[in-house]
């Protein structure tokens, strides 16, 4: 299994897969450019490039993640600037041989067209997926439930999948403390939550696990992590009814939980390779 977490670009993409290794990681995380902000960035080819290189001598699985005002359900003010940036976060990525880029599921944006926010959405990923030729691939991710509650579902995630004009470049990351803050995972319905993603398609197009405790209880709609062991409300008796499953034994699992709460990620990372690796 691999196991990794989400690590800093300060020193470079190359610094941050370096850095991955010697943490005992087989697959990290990265915001392509600031976290804070939608503008576009000018990249260090040489530097994506070597970070590209060095992955695959190390089997390290990389996948970027988009700053955070990223959304598929932007103002129109904010639109344009939105697919530019997206399509900039996918041009870094794919030259350092990431996987895919991680992007919110949308917002609700009106209170009497339930429907709004999924054709905005759908309009988005057109408009930007038609200018991308990449190999490089758009990962929706599963809400908490907060923000109106949309993306929290299997269905959603598909159907929008489904009808994009693209479908092929789209493929799914799931955020475990997404899925128990808005209750699609409540640590006892592992099973069929697996026979639903079946039914559906779902885990075929499954690229990522972020792999978080939540300090809130299932159903709270409330999206803060917490370290995997002993420290947040889903035990390691309900991940277990998770992580080794078969049909994620080829998904890498990347952790996006505290570095300073008492557990480094590079412990963490190798108390998960002695448990479930």
């Amino acid at each position: 299994m691999k196991f990794g977490c989400h690590i800093s670009i300060k020193n470079g993409y190359l610094g941050a897969a370096k850095r991955a290794v010697a943490s005992g990681a087989s697959a990290f995380q990265y915001f392509p450019k600031n976290p804070r902000s939608l503008s576009v960035k000018d990249f260090d080819q040489e530097d994506a490039e070597s970070c590209k290189s060095f992955c695959e001598e190390h089997g390290l699985i990389s996948v970027a993640h988009t700053p955070y005002p990223t959304s598929l359900t932007p103002t129109e003010d904010k639109r344009e600037l939105t697919i530019f940036s997206l399509l900039n976060d996918l041009e870094i990525a794919n030259t350092c041989g990431s996987v895919g880029v991680v992007v919110h599921f949308g917002s609700q944006i009106s209170k009497t067209d339930p429907l709004a926010s999924y054709h905005l959405m759908l309009d988005m990923l057109n408009s930007v997926l038609r200018q991308w030729d990449g190999d490089c691939l758009v990962l929706l991710e599963n809400n908490a439930g907060t923000k109106g509650a949309l993306g929290t579902t299997f269905e959603e995630l598909v159907q929008v999948r489904n009808l994009c004009e693209y479908p092929e470049k789209i493929g799914f990351c799931l955020d475990t403390c997404h899925a128990f803050a808005s209750g699609l995972w409540n640590g006892e319905n592992a099973e069929e939550l697996f026979a639903k993603g079946q039914e559906l398609g779902y885990w075929e197009e499954l690229k990522i696990i972020h792999l978080n405790n939540s300090k809130y209880p299932t159903g709270s709609k409330k999206d803060r992590h917490a370290n995997i062991f002993g420290l947040g409300h889903i035990n390691e008796e309900q991940f277990e009814t998770f992580i080794p499953s078969t049909l994620l034994k080829e998904i890498p699992f990347i952790l996006e939980t505290p570095d300073d709460e008492g557990i480094s990620h590079k412990e963490e990372i190798e108390m998960l390779k002695q448990k479930w690796g």
